[in-house]
């Protein structure tokens, strides 16, 4: 599974601090914290008819996650917006489009670590492409990496920052193994999410996934933990083992990239019948239904 270009990205303008630049064009400071640390925080944002679902969600995580690396300014959510839907009107954009935002802590007067070498506040970076969700739909194959997800006592996941060299790596395992994506472990063996992505897991009926101890608090995640219980879907949030994994009846895996989308083959063993299941295929549903009557109008 590899994303390929859309022409249609061939011309885009990027919004880096207000100033809206060809996509050939647009860069940052080599004194950028992103470039000297990978010192940034990040959100996924997806474009449904002219309007982003959970923008607010996404914005308050993303300066929660700002407020946990101590950046000295932020950004306001209304201030961002409108960076946003500057950036959709130069490019034309409705639907069908992933936004990336990422907030650095900006450029430092030296090269160095030392946060107090950045006097100039954040860059804000707003990169929009007509992107559909990223994964098919017959089915994910996984295959475990040897990298663990890090618990909150080395580098706290609920930090959504831009150090994703583990996710990297465990990608890099996973491609070479022939399969789509990576599931991680925790530290303590329990499954984490994948490389991208959250977990879900149905046995017997009832829809299971992992606890946030070593992965991000997942907006789709969250979203279709309401959804079960909006629908009176039995759902549970809980450690799981590979074991539970692999017995399962089916899996899917959530986020804003790729929506949800079910995984078929774990460590070369087929989940369930090999097919998408029934519990999937209908939160499926359920989460089209609701992104297509809710999210904030940015376009």
């Amino acid at each position: 599974m590899l994303q390929s270009f859309d022409p249609k990205n061939a011309d885009l303008v990027v919004n880096i601090n207000g100033r809206l630049v060809h996509r050939n064009e647009a860069g940052i400071s080599p004194f950028d914290s992103a470039v000297q640390g990978g010192d940034a925080v990040w959100e996924g944002l997806r474009l449904y008819g002219g309007r982003i679902f959970r923008l607010r969600q996404h914005l308050d995580r993303l300066r929660q996650s700002a407020l946990a690396l101590a950046f000295r300014d932020i950004p306001t959510a209304d201030a961002i917006t409108t960076e946003i839907r500057r950036t959709l009107a130069a490019n034309g954009m409705t639907d069908g489009v992933h936004v990336r935002l990422t907030l650095t802590r900006g450029v430092k007067i030296t090269s160095g670590m030392d946060p107090r070498l950045n006097q100039s506040g954040p860059t804000l970076i707003v990169l929009a492409e007509h992107k559909p969700p990223v994964y098919g739909t017959g089915g994910l194959t996984l295959k475990t990496a040897a990298i663990r997800r890090s618990p909150p006592d080395c580098l706290d996941p609920k930090i959504h920052h831009n150090n994703l060299l583990p996710s990297i790596l465990a990608k890099i395992e996973a491609t070479a193994a022939g399969a789509d994506d990576a599931l991680m472990l925790d530290t303590r063996g329990f499954i984490a999410e994948t490389n991208a992505t959250h977990l879900f897991f149905v046995e017997c009926g009832v829809v299971r996934t992992p606890t946030t101890a070593a992965c991000p608090e997942g907006i789709t995640r969250a979203a279709v933990l309401e959804l079960c219980a909006a629908h009176a879907i039995p759902h549970e949030v809980t450690d799981l083992s590979l074991t539970e994994a692999y017995r399962a009846d089916e899996a899917f895996c959530t986020g804003t990239m790729g929506e949800l989308a079910a995984v078929t083959t774990i460590d070369g063993r087929t989940i369930g019948d090999g097919r998408v299941g029934p519990l999937t295929q209908r939160l499926t549903a359920l989460f089209h239904e609701l992104t297509s009557r809710e999210g904030e109008p940015v376009a």
